[in-house]
């Protein structure tokens, strides 16, 4: 008769592991030919299609890059849609304070990016050229400089808004870091 086995396990704490079994677990492999690492980030198929691919972290970034998410829609239902998710992810937007909440790419926000539109500068303008823009701008359309002109008050405040959105993200950036 073969002599008992004896036993890992010597009361508390239990040194070995709580679940006995050794199956093995399912991993799903990324949807990328001939990648092997695991699938683990969703990516859309296509627009407005619940479908998803599952990619790596590599690969997901690599197809998230070229990827248009309000691509096909009209102005209004982009619109509708971006105001949507931002209702439903205030949480993430009131949390970007801790730095983990934004793209990480350096890139601007929406409002950020209609601000610097609306003062004629490329996306990668620093504040200082922000500055300059907005006084040679204001200058030309300044209530005193045209008073009574309803389109040139109207202009006026769209760069005051352009610059105070874009003053206010400045001095967040510098907050961070």
């Amino acid at each position: 008769m073969p002599a008992p086995r004896r036993s890992d396990n010597w009361g508390f704490p239990r040194w070995g592991g709580y679940a006995g079994t050794r199956e093995a677990v399912t991993v799903r492999l990324c949807d990328r030919h001939n990648c092997s690492e695991a699938g683990t980030c969703p990516a859309p198929k296509s627009p407005n299609n619940p479908d998803r691919w599952m990619f790596c972290q590599k690969h997901a970034a690599e197809y998230n890059s070229g990827w248009d998410y309000f691509e096909g829609l009209s102005k209004e239902e982009s619109e509708a849609r971006q105001a949507s998710e931002t209702r439903e992810n205030a949480g993430f937007a009131e949390a970007a304070h801790y730095g983990w909440a934004g793209s990480g790419d350096g890139s601007r926000t929406r409002d950020e990016m209609r601000a610097l539109d609306v003062l004629g500068l490329e996306a990668d303008a620093d504040f200082e050229a922000v500055k300059k823009a907005w006084r040679t701008k204001a200058k030309e359309v300044h209530p005193d400089v045209r008073p009574g002109d309803e389109t040139a008050a109207k202009a006026f405040q769209a760069l005051q808004l352009a610059y105070e959105v874009l003053r206010q993200s400045e001095e967040r950036r510098e907050w961070q870091g």
